[in-house]
C-alpha cells in the first residue's frame, strides 16, 4: 500500500489501515495472501423493481452529481480474509449510533459462517463509483437504509465466500465439496474430521472462480441474524479508543473557531484583527465573504480572540425577519395558491361539500435544529496538489466533491477521512461545514486546520427541519366514518435543493411522504402540495416529511375518531384491513399498553393514552403513549409502548436500542424543541434554550418486535416520527385540549 507524506495509513474511525490508497486487485484474485471477495449490489435500476426508494434518494443523486461517477457498489468493493484467519469488511456506511459497525458485519458473518469478533472493519473511501448504498443510489448514511440496501448483496458475498473455500478444501481433499461444510472459520470434511482454516485455504481459494449464484440460508438456520449482540464498537466508545471528527490531532494543526452573519444573506462588514491578535495563543485571523475564523493555539484562544475580533455585519434583505412574517406568508400562500396534486382518489372537494359532517383543522409543526451532541467539526490541509478533510460525514462524496471545486483539485487528489459520528439526524448530510473550512484553509496553504464550530454557532446556523403549514378537511357519514379526505401541505423543498429532477411535476416525494399514503381506506382522498421558501435553510431531520406528516394524519384521524364519538383504536382498526401488517401493530401495540383499562391515577394531575399507527422508512409502527398533565399545564410521559414490524430483524438489541432513541428524541422535539426568528437572527443558541430532555424525564418505553421473514425495514427514524402525535393524542384524553400546532411548550399553559 503506498502512502505519501501526508497519510498515516490509519482511518480515523476504526483505527484500521484504510483501503484509500490501496490498488485493489481483481475479485478472487490474492493480495499478500489474502482472499477478496467483490461485493455486487443491485443497481438502481434493478433495485427500483422491488424496493420502494426513500427520500433521501435525493442525497444520492446528488452524490452521483457532484462525484460525476455512476453509483455502484461492485468489482472494486470487497471482502478480504487474510491468513491469520481475520475477516475484514470495507464499510461502505458510516456510524453515529445507529449500530451499522455491528448489524452489517453479522450479514457476512452469517453466511460465510465465522465467529462475528473475527470480522474487522474498514472504512471506504470516498468513491461513488464502488461505494455506493443501492437504495440511495450514492455513497450515503441516511434514510434507514443501511440493512435494507445490504441484506441480500452482503449475504450473497459470505456465501461467495464460503462456497469457493468449501471448493478448495475439496480440491486438496480430493473429495465432493458436497460432502465439505464450513464452520466457526473453518472448513470440515464430515466422513474423515479433516479440518482446515479458512487461513490456510486463502492461497488456493484466490485462485479460484467464483459462483455467479449462490443459495443463502433460509431464516430457519440463522446463527447470527435475529439474535441479539453486543455491540463491536461499544469497547472503544467505552475506553475513549474510538476517535470521532472533534478528536483528530495533527502536528502543527491551529485550532479555528467561527462567526458567521447572524442574519441569512448577510455579509461581514469588519474585525477588530488588531484586538483579536492581541490575546495569548492567537496566531491568525480569517476572513471570508459571510464569515470570520480565528486561528489559535488551542479552542480557548481562538473563542476569545474571536470575541475580542468583534465582527459586524451588513445584514441585509431579512435584518427585520420575523417567525410571524414566515408562518403569515405560509397562511396566505396555503389559502390563495393551488398546490401540486400528489394523490386524488376520487373526488374529495365534492364528497367533502355533500358530506353529513365537516370537520376543518390547521395544524403547524416548527423549524427543527438538528443540536447534534458532537459539534460540527472539520479539519483541513490544503496545499498545492491536494487537500485532506478529516471529518465525520454521511456524505463523503458530497464532501469531497465540494473540496475539489473549492480547490480546484481533481476529485481524486482529496482525501476524505472519515470517523465516528457523534450523532448525524441528517445534519451531516450537508457540507456546509466542508465549504467554509476549506474557504478558510486555502488562505494558508500546508497548515492542518481544525474548525470547531461552538453549539451556539451551529444551533444559529444550521439548516433546519422545514415549518409546516398544514391544512386538513374531512367528511364523515352518518356513522361518523370518513368519506372524504383533504390534505393540503405548505412547505419547503429539500428534494428541489438536492436533485430537482426527482420534484415531478411539482410534488417533492419527501413531503408528502405519511401523507399521500395514508394507510385508512377512504374513497375520496386528495392531498396536494405547495412549495413555499422561507429565507432559513432547510434539510432532512431526522425524517423529515413522516415527522411532520405522522404527526398531522393521526393528530387529525384521532380528531375524526372523537367527532364520531367512537374509541381511537377501533376507529382506527374499522378503516384497516384485517390482518394487515399495520393492523397488527395496531393491535398488539394496544394489547401490550392495556388499552381500555383504566391508567393508574397520579395525585394532582390528569391522565391519558394516545395511539398513532405508521408506514414509512419500509417498517409498521404502533406508539401508545401515557401521559400526566398538572393543573399548571405541565406534561409528563411516563410509558411508551411500541409495536413494530421491520421485517426480518438482524440485531433485535439494535432495533430496541433505536426506537428507544427515536421516541426520546422525538418526546423532546414535541415538547419543547423550535427555531424561531427575530430581526433576521435565531434566537435559540444552545440547550439552555433550545431544550434536551434530561434522563429523569425519560419514560418507560416497551419495544416490541413482531416476528417477520419479510425484507428488513428501516429503525433509525420510525420512532421518531411516531412519537408526537401518540403523545398530542394522549394529551387530548386527558385534557381534551387538541394540540395542532407544535411544540406543546407552554400552549396547555397558556390555554393556546
Amino acid at each position: 500500500m503506498s502512502m505519501d507524506k501526508h497519510d498515516n495509513g490509519l482511518d480515523g474511525a476504526t483505527g484500521l489501515q484504510s483501503p484509500a490508497r490501496r490498488k485493489w486487485l481483481g475479485a478472487g484474485a490474492a493480495l499478500g495472501g489474502s482472499l477478496l471477495i467483490g461485493v455486487h449490489l443491485p443497481t438502481r435500476a434493478e433495485d427500483r423493481a422491488r424496493n420502494e426508494k426513500p427520500p433521501e434518494t435525493a442525497v444520492g443523486h446528488a452524490a452521483t452529481t457532484i462525484s460525476n461517477q455512476a453509483p455502484g457498489l461492485a468489482h472494486n468493493a470487497f471482502i478480504r480474509i487474510d491468513r491469520d484467519n481475520t475477516v475484514t469488511l470495507i464499510i461502505h456506511k458510516v456510524e453515529m449510533g445507529q449500530g451499522t459497525f455491528t448489524s452489517m458485519p453479522m450479514l457476512l458473518a452469517e453466511e460465510l459462517e465465522v465467529d462475528l469478533a473475527r470480522v474487522k472493519l474498514e472504512q471506504a473511501p470516498a468513491d461513488n463509483n464502488l461505494y455506493s448504498d443501492p437504495l440511495l443510489g450514492g455513497q450515503v448514511t441516511g434514510g434507514s437504509t443501511s440493512v435494507r440496501g445490504a441484506w441480500e448483496p452482503l449475504r450473497q458475498a459470505g456465501a461467495k465466500a464460503r462456497t469457493v473455500l468449501i471448493a478448495a478444501a475439496a480440491q486438496r481433499w480430493k473429495v465432493d465439496p458436497a460432502s465439505c461444510m464450513a464452520r466457526d472459520g473453518a472448513v470440515i470434511h464430515g466422513a474423515s474430521g479433516r479440518k482446515l482454516s479458512y487461513g490456510e485455504l486463502v492461497d488456493v481459494a484466490s485462485q479460484l472462480p467464483l459462483p455467479e449464484q449462490v443459495a443463502l440460508k433460509p431464516a430457519s438456520q440463522f446463527r447470527l441474524i435475529g439474535k441479539p449482540m453486543k455491540r463491536l464498537d461499544s469497547a472503544a466508545k467505552v475506553d475513549g479508543s474510538a476517535q470521532f471528527g472533534i478528536d483528530v490531532r495533527l502536528p502543527g494543526m491551529l485550532i479555528a473557531t467561527v462567526a458567521a452573519c447572524p442574519v441569512p444573506g448577510g455579509r461581514l462588514k469588519s474585525v477588530d484583527e488588531a484586538k483579536a491578535m492581541a490575546v495569548p495563543g492567537v496566531k491568525r485571523v480569517l476572513k471570508i465573504d459571510g464569515a470570520v475564523a480565528v486561528l489559535g493555539e488551542h479552542m480557548w484562544a481562538a473563542k476569545q480572540g474571536l470575541a475580542a475580533a468583534a465582527p459586524t455585519w451588513d445584514e441585509g434583505a431579512n435584518a427585520n425577519l420575523t417567525t410571524a412574517m414566515i408562518v403569515d406568508d405560509m397562511a396566505a400562500a396555503s389559502k390563495s395558491k393551488p398546490g401540486a396534486v400528489a394523490r386524488n382518489d376520487g373526488n374529495a372537494q365534492q364528497a367533502i361539500a355533500g358530506g353529513k359532517r365537516k370537520i376543518e383543522a390547521v395544524y403547524e409543526a416548527p423549524f427543527l435544529a438538528h443540536a447534534t451532541m458532537e459539534p460540527m467539526n472539520c479539519t483541513v490541509r490544503v496545499s498545492k496538489d491536494r487537500c485532506d478533510l478529516w471529518l465525520g460525514t454521511q456524505v463523503p462524496t458530497i464532501a469531497q466533491g465540494a473540496a475539489a471545486k473549492l480547490t480546484g483539485l481533481p476529485d481524486e487528489r482529496v482525501q476524505v477521512h472519515n470517523h465516528y459520528i457523534g450523532g448525524g439526524f441528517g445534519r451531516r448530510l450537508e457540507a456546509d461545514a466542508v465549504i467554509q473550512a476549506v474557504q478558510f484553509a486555502k488562505q494558508m496553504p500546508d497548515v492542518p486546520i481544525k474548525i470547531v464550530w461552538t453549539r451556539e454557532e451551529d444551533v444559529q446556523h444550521d439548516m433546519y427541519r422545514p415549518y409546516y403549514y398544514d391544512r386538513l378537511a374531512a367528511a364523515l357519514d352518518e356513522k361518523g366514518m370518513p368519506v372524504a379526505w383533504s390534505h393540503k401541505i405548505t412547505g419547503s423543498s429539500i428534494m428541489a435543493r438536492f436533485a430537482p429532477p426527482l420534484v415531478k411535476d411539482g410534488v417533492d416525494p419527501d413531503a408528502v411522504e405519511g401523507a399521500k399514503d395514508v394507510p385508512y381506506r377512504i374513497e375520496n382522498v386528495h392531498v396536494e402540495y405547495l412549495r413555499h421558501e422561507p429565507p432559513l435553510p432547510t434539510a432532512f431531520w431526522r425524517g423529515v416529511g413522516p415527522t411532520h406528516n405522522i404527526f398531522v394524519v393521526e393528530s387529525f384521524i384521532d380528531e375524526l375518531a372523537a367527532a364520531a364519538g367512537q374509541d381511537p383504536v377501533s376507529y382506527r382498526r374499522s378503516l384497516l384491513d384485517d390482518g394487515s401488517r399495520i393492523s397488527r401493530v395496531l393491535s398488539l401495540a394496544a394489547d401490550k399498553a392495556g388499552w381500555g383499562k383504566p391508567l393508574a391515577k397520579v395525585e394532582g394531575r390528569r391522565v391519558g393514552r394516545g395511539i398513532s399507527t405508521q408506514f414509512a422508512f419500509g417498517s409498521y409502527l404502533a406508539q401508545v403513549a401515557e401521559v400526566s398533565v398538572g393543573a399548571d399545564g405541565d406534561v409528563r410521559v411516563h410509558r411508551v409502548v411500541c409495536a413494530i414490524d421491520c421485517g426480518q430483524v438482524v440485531n433485535p438489541d439494535t432495533v430496541v436500542a433505536q426506537i428507544e432513541s427515536g421516541v426520546n428524541f422525538g418526546i423532546t422535539a414535541a415538547l419543547w424543541n423550535e427555531i424561531t426568528v427575530d430581526k433576521g437572527r435565531v434566537q435559540q443558541s444552545n440547550f439552555s434554550d433550545y431544550r434536551m430532555m434530561r434522563i429523569n424525564e425519560a419514560p418507560k418505553i416497551e419495544v416490541h418486535i413482531v416476528q417477520s421473514n419479510d425484507k428488513p425495514g428501516g429503525i433509525g427514524e420510525p420512532g421518531t416520527s411516531a412519537t408526537a402525535p401518540a403523545l398530542t393524542n394522549a394529551i387530548f384524553a386527558a385534557t381534551g385540549q387538541r394540540i395542532r400546532k407544535l411544540p406543546v411548550g407552554e400552549r396547555l399553559k397558556k390555554g393556546a
